[in-house]
């Protein structure tokens, strides 16, 4: 089947998305922090250490160096958000978020696949 995107295009594209997410994280960061739950310790400190990972996996990904690391600890951070934080919202019929980062921790996932060793 021919391509009709490469992966190296549609990877750049990605990190665009999850780069303007973390500049986001800065820019809203009051308004973000309500949105780590009590149970976990540190509140905004959480929305600027995220912000920066995503960033950093951004950059990565556009420089494609460690990419494939980088994919993958991205794949993991927001596989871990689903979890701890977005499943208390799952279990009240709120699907967006655990599909949003479910999606978007799969496609780091493929991009990191796609980049070279």
């Amino acid at each position: 089947m021919k391509q009709i995107i490469s992966s190296r295009v549609a990877g750049i594209i990605y990190a665009l998305s999850i780069g303007t997410f973390g500049v986001l994280h800065f820019m809203n960061a009051e308004e973000m922090k309500s949105g780590v739950p009590d149970y976990i310790p540190g509140g905004i400190v959480w929305i600027y250490i995220t912000g920066a990972c995503l960033i950093l996996a951004a950059i990565a990904i556009i420089i494609n160096k460690a990419t494939r690391l980088a994919c993958y600890l991205l794949a993991a951070m927001l596989l871990i958000f689903v979890f701890t934080i977005h499943l208390k919202h799952l279990m009240n019929g709120n699907f967006t978020n655990v599909l949003k980062d479910t999606a978007m921790a799969m496609a780091a996932v493929l991009v990191g696949n796609n980049a070279p060793e």
